[in-house]
C-alpha cells in the first residue's frame, strides 16, 4: 500500500462520501472507490459499511485511519524537512591564513547578502592544510595565495596580491625610500608557519639569492607577525592587504619589489569533476551553483589597489 491510498482512504473517511473525497482530491470516483478495494482486500478487512445511500466507517476502519493520520503526518513532515533542506544551498568554504585575514568576512558577508538560503561553513588554515581538506572532500572550494599541487584540483588565479618588505618605525629602514636585497642579510625576521604560500614564495626568493636571515618569530597568525615588525623591531614580507591600516596610520613603511617578482594572485580551487559520471554527466561540466556563486563574488575583489597616502617606497633586487 502507498501514501496515496491512506490519502484517499482518510479522505473518504473524513467526508463520508466517495463523491466529495474524489471532488477534493481531484481525482475520478472510480479512481477513489479503486483505492478502497485495494485497501480493503490488502488488509482483508471492511473499512465501510454503506446503508441508505451513506458511508459509515467500521470499526477496522476507525483503527486503520488513526494510524494512517499518523503515517501521512510523518510522511508530510519528512517531504517538508527534505523539500527545505534542497532549498538551502550549503558551501564548505576554505582559505589560507592571508586571504581568511584580509578578505574572508567580506566575502561570506556579500554571499550571505545575496542568498540568504546559502548555508556557509568558513575553515581557515594554511594552503597545504586547506589543498588536503579539499581532497578529502572536507571542503567545497577554497581560495588560497599558495601554490597548489595536486592535479586533482582546478585552480583559478582570479584576485591580485602583491608580497611586500614590511618594517616598524623603530626600525633604521623605516627612514629609507629605497632597501635592496642585500641588506636582508642577517636580519631579524617575522615569518609564516611551515605550509604557508607566503613562506614558500619568500623562502624560494631567499634561496635564489643565497641570501640567509635569522628567523626571530614564525606563527601561523599574520596578527602575531605584525605585532612583532610593530613592537619587536622585526622585519616581515606579507600581503600588502595585510598592513593597508598600518601603512595609512604609519605604523608601519612597505617597499614594493620594483620587479613584480612578488606579484601573485589569490586563487579559487575546488575538486575537478570527473567526466562521464553522475556528478558530471558532460566533458566540461560547470561548477556547483555555490562555487559559481563564489567566483562571481571573488571577482569583486580582483583588483590591488595602491592607495595614495601609502608612500612608494621601493625594494630592489640588487644580487643576481
Amino acid at each position: 500500500m502507498t501514501i496515496r491510498h491512506l490519502k484517499i482512504f482518510i479522505a473518504v473517511a473524513e467526508t463520508g462520501s466517495m463523491s466529495t473525497a474524489a471532488n477534493r482530491l481531484y481525482l475520478t470516483q472510480p479512481t477513489v472507490s479503486q483505492a478502497i478495494r485495494d485497501l480493503e482486500e490488502h488488509y482483508q478487512v471492511q473499512l465501510f459499511e454503506r446503508l441508505h445511500k451513506k458511508l459509515f466507517i467500521t470499526e477496522e476502519g476507525k483503527q486503520l485511519l488513526n494510524l494512517a493520520l499518523l503515517t501521512v503526518g510523518n510522511f508530510d513532515s519528512l517531504e517538508l524537512a527534505m523539500q527545505q533542506y534542497q532549498e538551502r544551498l550549503p558551501l564548505r568554504v576554505g582559505s589560507s591564513l592571508t586571504v581568511g585575514t584580509c578578505l574572508m568576512s567580506r566575502v561570506i558577508s556579500d554571499l550571505e547578502k545575496e542568498d540568504p538560503k546559502m548555508d556557509l561553513y568558513s575553515f581557515v588554515s594554511n594552503t597545504a592544510e586547506i589543498e588536503q581538506k579539499l581532497l578529502r572532500r572536507e571542503l567545497d572550494a577554497a581560495v588560497v595565495e599558495g601554490v597548489i599541487e595536486s592535479p586533482e584540483l582546478t585552480c583559478i588565479p582570479i584576485i591580485e596580491d602583491s608580497l611586500v618588505l614590511v618594517c616598524g618605525k623603530s626600525h633604521d629602514f623605516y627612514e629609507k625610500d629605497v632597501v635592496y636585497a642585500s641588506e636582508l642579510e642577517g636580519r631579524k625576521f617575522a615569518i609564516r608557519e611551515k605550509g604557508s604560500g607566503t613562506r614558500k614564495l619568500f623562502e624560494q626568493y631567499l634561496s635564489a639569492r643565497h641570501i640567509h636571515i635569522q628567523t626571530a618569530w614564525e606563527a601561523n597568525c599574520p596578527r602575531t607577525i605584525i605585532n612583532a615588525v610593530i613592537h619587536n623591531n622585526a622585519l616581515a614580507v606579507m600581503s600588502q592587504r595585510l598592513v593597508k591600516h598600518e601603512c595609512m596610520h604609519h605604523s608601519v613603511k612597505i617597499f614594493r619589489f620594483e620587479t613584480g617578482e612578488w606579484d601573485r594572485y589569490f586563487k579559487l580551487v575546488y575538486l575537478k569533476r570527473t567526466p562521464g559520471s553522475p556528478a558530471a554527466p558532460e566533458a566540461e561540466s560547470l561548477p556547483s551553483a555555490g562555487i559559481q556563486s563564489l567566483r562571481t563574488v571573488l571577482e569583486r575583489y580582483r583588483t590591488l589597489n595602491h592607495p595614495s597616502e601609502i608612500p612608494a617606497c621601493i625594494f630592489k633586487d640588487d644580487i643576481s
